[in-house]
Protein backbone atom coordinates (compact mmCIF):
# COMPACT_ATOMS: atom_id res chain seq x y z
CA UNK A 1 0.00 0.00 0.00
CA UNK A 2 1.11 3.61 -0.74
CA UNK A 3 1.71 6.23 1.70
CA UNK A 4 -0.78 8.82 1.27
CA UNK A 5 -2.87 10.51 3.96
CA UNK A 6 -5.99 8.29 2.07
CA UNK A 7 -4.93 5.00 2.67
CA UNK A 8 -2.34 5.93 5.93
CA UNK A 9 -4.44 4.22 8.73
CA UNK A 10 -1.75 5.91 11.40
CA UNK A 11 -3.28 9.71 10.47
CA UNK A 12 -3.71 11.50 13.53
CA UNK A 13 -1.52 9.11 15.48
CA UNK A 14 0.14 11.32 18.28
CA UNK A 15 3.55 9.23 17.54
CA UNK A 16 3.38 8.07 13.96
CA UNK A 17 3.86 4.49 12.53
CA UNK A 18 6.19 2.58 14.74
CA UNK A 19 9.07 1.08 12.42
CA UNK A 20 9.60 -2.87 12.90
CA UNK A 21 12.32 -3.53 14.85
CA UNK A 22 11.47 -0.59 17.14
CA UNK A 23 11.74 -1.54 21.10
CA UNK A 24 10.59 -0.41 24.48
CA UNK A 25 11.23 -1.43 27.94
CA UNK A 26 10.49 -0.58 31.48
CA UNK A 27 11.46 -1.54 34.66
CA UNK A 28 9.78 -1.81 38.16
CA UNK A 29 10.05 -3.38 41.75
CA UNK A 30 7.00 -5.61 42.78
CA UNK A 31 5.25 -4.95 46.30
CA UNK A 32 3.48 -6.74 48.04
CA UNK A 33 1.34 -3.89 47.63
CA UNK A 34 0.70 -4.95 43.81
CA UNK A 35 -1.07 -8.11 45.32
CA UNK A 36 -3.49 -6.80 47.65
CA UNK A 37 -4.15 -4.15 44.84
CA UNK A 38 -4.62 -6.78 42.19
CA UNK A 39 -6.71 -9.17 44.54
CA UNK A 40 -9.10 -5.72 45.36
CA UNK A 41 -10.03 -5.64 41.49
CA UNK A 42 -10.05 -9.44 41.12
CA UNK A 43 -10.72 -11.37 44.07
CA UNK A 44 -8.30 -13.60 43.34
CA UNK A 45 -6.74 -14.69 46.99
CA UNK A 46 -4.07 -17.28 45.84
CA UNK A 47 -2.90 -18.25 49.13
CA UNK A 48 0.77 -18.63 47.08
CA UNK A 49 -0.09 -15.06 46.86
CA UNK A 50 -0.44 -14.57 50.87
CA UNK A 51 0.53 -17.26 52.44
CA UNK A 52 4.63 -17.01 53.57
CA UNK A 53 4.77 -20.33 55.18
CA UNK A 54 2.66 -22.37 52.29
CA UNK A 55 4.57 -20.67 49.60
CA UNK A 56 7.59 -21.44 51.22
CA UNK A 57 7.19 -24.74 50.71
CA UNK A 58 5.57 -24.64 47.34
CA UNK A 59 7.15 -24.90 44.06
CA UNK A 60 8.04 -21.19 43.79
CA UNK A 61 9.82 -21.27 47.22
CA UNK A 62 8.49 -17.59 47.95
CA UNK A 63 5.80 -15.54 47.82
CA UNK A 64 4.80 -14.27 44.14
CA UNK A 65 2.20 -12.28 42.47
CA UNK A 66 -0.02 -12.60 40.55
CA UNK A 67 0.46 -13.22 36.48
CA UNK A 68 -1.84 -10.43 35.97
CA UNK A 69 0.87 -8.08 38.05
CA UNK A 70 3.68 -9.22 36.61
CA UNK A 71 2.27 -8.80 32.95
CA UNK A 72 1.16 -4.77 33.71
CA UNK A 73 4.00 -4.00 33.09
CA UNK A 74 3.41 -4.86 29.40
CA UNK A 75 0.21 -2.71 29.36
CA UNK A 76 2.06 0.31 30.45
CA UNK A 77 4.91 -0.31 27.64
CA UNK A 78 2.59 -0.72 24.83
CA UNK A 79 0.19 2.22 25.67
CA UNK A 80 2.75 4.73 27.24
CA UNK A 81 6.05 3.79 25.18
CA UNK A 82 5.31 1.78 21.60
CA UNK A 83 3.25 2.12 19.95
CA UNK A 84 2.51 4.56 22.13
CA UNK A 85 -0.82 6.50 23.79
CA UNK A 86 -4.04 5.55 22.59
CA UNK A 87 -2.44 1.73 21.89
CA UNK A 88 -4.35 -1.34 23.78
CA UNK A 89 -3.99 -5.27 23.00
CA UNK A 90 -6.46 -6.60 20.47
CA UNK A 91 -5.02 -10.03 21.38
CA UNK A 92 -1.88 -11.82 23.63
CA UNK A 93 -0.92 -15.13 23.40
CA UNK A 94 1.41 -15.25 26.70
CA UNK A 95 3.44 -18.23 28.08
CA UNK A 96 4.50 -18.14 32.12
CA UNK A 97 8.13 -19.29 32.14
CA UNK A 98 8.96 -18.57 36.04
CA UNK A 99 7.33 -16.76 38.93
CA UNK A 100 7.82 -13.46 40.15
CA UNK A 101 7.90 -13.34 43.52
CA UNK A 102 7.09 -10.31 46.05
CA UNK A 103 10.38 -7.68 45.53
CA UNK A 104 11.94 -8.69 42.37
CA UNK A 105 12.86 -6.15 39.30
CA UNK A 106 10.96 -6.91 36.40
CA UNK A 107 11.41 -5.76 32.90
CA UNK A 108 8.90 -5.53 30.30
CA UNK A 109 9.95 -5.65 26.56
CA UNK A 110 8.31 -4.90 23.59
CA UNK A 111 9.87 -5.19 19.65
CA UNK A 112 7.20 -4.29 16.53
CA UNK A 113 7.52 -7.06 14.28
CA UNK A 114 4.88 -5.85 11.92
CA UNK A 115 2.42 -2.95 11.22
CA UNK A 116 -0.01 -2.32 9.03
CA UNK A 117 -0.16 0.85 7.05
CA UNK A 118 -3.99 0.53 6.39
CA UNK A 119 -5.10 0.84 9.85
CA UNK A 120 -2.89 1.42 13.02
CA UNK A 121 -2.51 -2.06 14.19
CA UNK A 122 1.00 -3.97 15.40
CA UNK A 123 2.09 -7.72 15.78
CA UNK A 124 4.57 -7.07 18.62
CA UNK A 125 6.94 -10.33 20.67
CA UNK A 126 6.33 -9.21 24.18
CA UNK A 127 8.94 -10.56 27.73
CA UNK A 128 8.77 -9.63 31.03
CA UNK A 129 12.42 -10.66 32.50
CA UNK A 130 13.44 -11.06 36.05
CA UNK A 131 16.22 -9.23 37.63
CA UNK A 132 18.28 -12.20 37.02
CA UNK A 133 17.78 -11.91 33.30
CA UNK A 134 15.18 -14.64 33.52
CA UNK A 135 12.48 -14.20 30.93
CA UNK A 136 9.76 -14.88 33.44
CA UNK A 137 6.74 -14.14 30.37
CA UNK A 138 7.35 -14.25 27.12
CA UNK A 139 4.61 -14.17 24.10
CA UNK A 140 3.33 -12.51 20.80
CA UNK A 141 0.42 -9.34 21.15
CA UNK A 142 -1.51 -7.27 18.48
CA UNK A 143 -2.25 -3.84 19.06
CA UNK A 144 -4.18 -1.06 17.61
CA UNK A 145 -3.60 2.64 18.22
CA UNK A 146 -6.57 4.92 18.43
CA UNK A 147 -6.27 8.34 16.58
CA UNK A 148 -5.54 10.84 19.46
CA UNK A 149 -5.06 14.48 17.65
Amino acid sequence: MNDDTKTDGWKGVIRGRPEPGAVATRSRTTRMQDIHAFTEMTGDRNPVHYDEALARRSVFGKLIVQGGVTTGILNACVAEDLPGPGSVFLNTNLNFNKAVGVGETITGRVEIVSRRTDKPICVLNVSVIDGAGDVCVEGTATTYTMPLE
